[in-house]
């Protein structure tokens, strides 16, 4: 699948910059300081083109200048087609190449607004209500900060102060806290804000898939023990297959990630983890990646909270890993049977700096016991 969606970046990239290229080559100035050829044009749209994306790709990176060049193809396109139906309808062609300047301003209005959503975080709540004698509890939920993307070990504890003023009872973090890119520096001073909060059961926290890094520990200076030593310093638990007791009402289930069966370390099964609990309190479980929910649902627990597809990402593809059971939903509160499913779109991102599907945010759960009629 990832060899499949990379072969068609590379080919979007190539057939982009032709296209491109020969937009660039229709704008009056050009026409104006090269004359009629052709060639003479196309290569100064080349030039044109290469210098934007090498602009980009400067500011932000390789992938999001590619990001930045199919988003244009794709709004120059659509530009060109409007303005070809508008010179057909009204009989004559216009005097300016409109449509170039409509294409250029439009995707950077609409690749601006991806940059501020995926670069600044929202809160969002969801209210439940169970049938189980629990009373109330407020969890907030984090996933995919990818510490040093969008923001560094700093920074973050920014975010950790507007979670704490939730007055969260509980706090979980359902993976991919950090990134095979993530300095040591800034694991540690993000693990050191995690330190800072105080709620009522504690601080819990489940591996994603690039927690433990996909490169040798020398990379980034650092491996999967020594990210569970630094949580654990600054009072977070960590959870590999591990069910905890949260008082006398609930359990918390936290799960190795699915990425753990590559690695050859297989994770528990749901049937495995929820033998023997009590069906009596309520219990909730944490997996960085949301591809297990009929297992789920089928074992009986209340809530299933997830993160890993960043939201979908990027429109219209917001959805691809759902429609094509990558994963079992890209975002949002699903119920199946008795459990709700809740898939964050997460406080960051990875190497893409846009979202146009989504937004970035953390997430507020209350859970309530229903009152009887």
């Amino acid at each position: 699948m990832w060899a499949l969606i990379f072969a068609s970046l590379i080919i979007g990239m190539i057939v982009g910059v032709i296209y491109l290229s020969s937009r660039f080559a229709k704008f009056f100035f050009l026409r104006k300081l090269l004359g009629k050829s052709r060639i003479l044009r196309f290569v100064a749209g080349l030039f044109i083109v290469g210098l934007l994306a090498l602009g980009i790709g400067a500011l932000l990176g390789v992938i999001n200048a590619a990001i930045a060049v199919l988003h244009l193809t794709a709004v120059w396109l659509l530009c060109d087609g409007v303005s070809r139906l508008t010179e057909w309808k009204r009989g004559r062609k216009f005097s300016k190449y409109y449509a170039g300047i409509f294409a250029l301003g439009i995707t950077a209005v609409y690749l601006a607004c991806g940059w501020y959503l995926a670069n600044h975080v929202w809160r969002t709540e969801y209210e439940l209500e169970t049938d189980k004698p629990v009373g109330t509890l407020r969890i907030v939920q984090f996933a995919d900060s990818h510490v040093g993307s969008t923001f560094d070990g700093e920074g973050f504890l920014k975010l950790v102060e507007a979670m704490q003023a939730e007055n969260p009872d509980l706090v979980v973090i359902t993976g991919d806290y950090v990134d095979d890119d993530t300095s040591r520096e800034d694991m540690v001073a993000a693990c050191r804000a995690l330190g800072t909060l105080k709620t009522t059961y504690g601080v819990y926290y489940v591996f994603g898939n690039h927690d433990k890094g996909y490169y040798a520990p020398e990379y980034r200076g650092y491996d999967g023990r020594d990210l569970i030593a630094e949580l654990e310093k600054n009072n977070v638990h960590v959870l590999q297959d591990q069910v905890v007791p949260l008082g006398e009402e609930f359990y918390l289930i936290g799960r190795k990630d699915r990425s753990e069966d590559q690695r050859g370390t297989p994770r528990a099964t749901m049937e495995e983890l929820t033998a023997g609990l009590d069906p009596d309190r309520y219990s909730i479980v944490l997996d960085h990646q949301p591809s297990d929910f009929d297992a789920q649902a089928a074992s009986g627990v209340d809530l299933v909270l997830c993160g890993h597809t960043h939201g979908g990402q990027l429109f219209p593809f917001h959805r691809m890993g759902q429609w094509t059971g990558i994963d079992d939903k890209s975002y949002g509160l699903e119920r199946r049977d008795a459990t709700s499913f809740i898939v964050t779109s997460g406080i960051s991102d990875w190497a893409i700096q846009f979202k146009t599907g989504c937004k970035s945010e953390y997430v507020v759960v209350d859970i309530s016991q229903a009152s009887g009629e």
